[in-house]
Formats: C-alpha cells, structure tokens, sequence
C-alpha cells in the first residue's frame, strides 16, 4: 500500500486496485495527536505525581516518547482510514442540486 513511509502507490501490486480515491486528508495526523497526546500527558501527570521529577528529565523522557509513537502509529492510522475510505465507499462530497427549483 505504501511506496515510502506515508505515501500511496499508484496501485496495489496484488490485486490492481487504484489509489486514487484515497485522501486521508489531515484525519491520521488528528487522531495521532488525540490519541498519543492523550496517552502521554496521562503517563506525565502519573510521573509527575508518582516521582516529581525536575523538568529536564520530563524532557528528556517525553520529547522522545511522544515523536516515536506519533511516527509509529501515523502510518497504521492513515493505512485504517484510507482502509475505511474503500469500504465505505467515500468520496469527496458533491451536492446534488437536480432536486432544487
């Protein structure tokens, strides 16, 4: 499905299927970021409290932590939503005005 880390081939190389219908759009990265930035201020609060730690440390740990799992999960994220574009046959919104006098 993907020539590079986030982009399409023209087709899959099993069955034919075309990519062109696919546009994830920004959605992969809005749900990366609710998900991982949800994820992660949780873990910081519970380090927080739990150790108190200085702030470099928080640095150190979070800044890391926060790049690898927002680079990990935004490839299997557009992968689900391109996935969920083919099934649900979703294409860009036309309005169809024919019934309008």
């Amino acid at each position: 499905m993907f020539d590079g880390f986030l982009a399409l081939r023209p087709a899959c190389e099993h069955c034919g299927l075309s990519y062109e219908f696919a546009d994830s759009g920004d959605g992969p990265a809005v749900f990366v970021m609710f998900a991982v930035g949800f994820l992660v201020i949780a873990l910081v609060l519970w380090t927080e409290i739990s150790y108190s730690p200085p702030l470099w440390v928080h640095a150190l740990i979070w800044v890391p932590v926060t790049i690898a799992l927002s680079l990990g999960a935004l490839r299997a994220f557009k992968g689900v939503l391109i996935g969920l574009q083919y099934r649900h046959s979703a294409a860009e919104g036309v309005i169809d005005r024919s019934d309008d006098a």
